[in-house]
């Protein structure tokens, strides 16, 4: 199962110290998560250690986040979706702590249900397929952020594509994200979270700015919560340096690279253009 991962890939960055720090040949995944919980003190919103069981251990009609809620035991089956969620926890502690207690919560409040609602929507979308965008905060980051929230591809992602690395950064957080990103296709795309960062958060290793985002994030989520306006899509493999042959054609496939909805297409923008001048 884990043959398949090519770790070389910047997108496992996020959890690549994590994964680091296990022997599973020697423990197999359980054993080796639950040791580096335990070095951490990782535990849940009620103070219970935080540990990974069998999925057998989650009793029948028992919510899972519910579950890990009321014992601090994390359901987990042997294969990469519940193998990244792991690695999420032991990268991200303090985030998936606070979105499973909004889950527990919503759920003791109104129970499972057909629907989440929107609060355990956006919870369940942050923890399956969010990333982060840390940028710096400056009129230039600004401007980054503006082009992507405006779903201006070539201006995020051309124009401005010096800025990845010096001045933005982009962390994945979500474990179904990941797990497609085994099999990379150019249309998967991630629900993103804009972080905004001073100059020093640049000067810190990356453990340290990895630190940062988990302790601010999670205080964000505790404040004021969450809900699907959270989020602007990213398409992942458009991150500049994240895939090869990233030309100015690569960025005109409207099927991966869409307009905002309601805004005209390009075509329909430049043929108003060509009216007005002829």
């Amino acid at each position: 199962m884990l043959a398949a991962i090519d770790w070389s890939r910047p997108w496992y960055a996020t959890v690549l110290d994590a994964v680091g720090r296990l022997d599973l040949a020697r423990d197999g995944v359980i054993a080796a998560f639950n040791g580096r919980a335990a070095a951490l003190g990782l535990r849940n919103d009620s103070g219970q250690a935080l540990h990974f069981v069998p999925q057998s251990a989650l009793p029948e009609g028992t919510a899972y986040e519910e579950f890990i809620g009321a014992t601090g035991g994390v359901p987990t089956r042997d294969n990469l979706h519940d193998f990244f969620n792991g690695l999420v926890w032991l990268s991200f502690p303090r985030i998936k702590r606070q979105l499973n207690a909004l889950q527990a919560a919503q759920i003791a409040l109104s129970g499972v249900g057909k629907s989440r609602g929107p609060a355990r929507d956006g919870a369940t979308i942050f923890d399956e397929n969010a990333a982060l965008l840390v940028v710096r905060d400056d009129a230039a980051g600004a401007a980054l952020v503006a082009a992507l929230r405006g779903h201006d591809w070539r201006e995020a992602f051309v124009a401005r594509r010096a800025s990845f690395g010096a001045d933005a950064e982009v962390w994945l957080f979500g474990h179904a994200l990941m797990e497609k990103l085994v099999a990379p296709y150019k249309a998967i795309t991630a629900h993103t979270r804009v972080l905004l960062a001073g100059a020093d958060y640049f000067a810190l290793a990356q453990a340290e700015r990895r630190a940062w985002i988990d302790a601010t994030v999670a205080r964000e989520l505790a404040e004021r919560g969450l809900s699907t306006a959270d989020f602007t899509p990213l398409p992942v493999l458009g991150v500049p340096g994240w895939w090869p042959a990233q030309d100015a054609g690569f960025y005109e496939d409207a099927s991966v690279f869409r307009p905002k909805r309601g805004a005209p297409s390009q075509l329909a923008a430049a043929a108003a253009q060509g009216g007005q001048h002829g």
